[in-house]
């Protein structure tokens, strides 16, 4: 078994504070973060793209890739680097077409392989499965067990994203188990010593929990 890079993807909480540009960059740069995905809920088309924009500019400074939640038309519109779809939003094709093929699409496989499987043959950049722990962001449609992302690892190129309340404590076994990328909110924007923080004392853990991973790895 091949000893996981597992990375960070940061998602925006649902509502930004004013302030919200100036926490990310403090984020961003505390430590390694492969992407931000934005995901507002309940808001206009101009306030996705306002926010959008803004945040953009944030991550493109520091070669963070910056995706938008559901919508391939607002995610073209910003000049996002992607795009992030559930299984109820626009179709991997509609996103394509959208985005082209130079553009990021991830899609949602909740924890079925059959779903990761057609998303992967279909040519998406990435499949997030999930959840895998109780969070209280949403009601997760499904729960994931950490067997799926092994079994994705041992078999499947496409990336994998382990999403559903992931937490300093928690994501180790999520390294372990061959997740490619930790999607992270509450477990980032809320962690009690701060955004930085959280972000610092996830990239430690996942080091430590790689590094055990290869010690543990048989060599030729």
């Amino acid at each position: 078994m091949t000893v996981p890079a597992t990375r960070l993807y940061l998602l925006t909480p649902p509502t930004l504070p004013p302030d919200f540009a100036s926490v990310l960059a403090r984020a961003l740069d505390a430590g390694d973060v492969a992407s931000v995905q934005l995901r507002l809920k309940g808001v206009d088309d101009r306030t996705v793209l306002r926010a959008a924009e803004e945040l953009r500019d944030v991550c493109r400074e520091r070669n963070v890739a910056f995706l938008v939640n559901d919508r391939p038309d607002l995610a073209l519109a910003a000049d996002a680097d992607g795009v992030h779809i559930g299984q109820q939003d626009a179709s991997y094709a509609e996103a394509r077409r959208t985005l082209g093929d130079d553009r990021i699409v991830g899609v949602t496989c909740h924890d079925s392989r059959d779903l990761g499987l057609t998303a992967a043959e279909l040519g998406a950049d990435y499949v997030a499965f999930g959840a895998f722990f109780a969070t209280t962001t949403k009601f997760p449609p499904a729960m994931a067990p950490i067997e799926l992302l092994e079994w994705w690892h041992e078999l499947i190129e496409v990336p994998s994203v382990a999403i559903g309340g992931i937490t300093v404590a928690n994501c180790s076994e999520l390294v372990r188990a061959g997740a490619d990328f930790l999607a992270v909110l509450s477990g980032v924007w809320d962690y009690p010593d701060g955004p930085a923080a959280a972000v610092r004392d996830f990239n430690a853990a996942i080091a430590t929990a790689a590094s055990s991973l290869q010690h543990a790895t048989p060599t030729d």
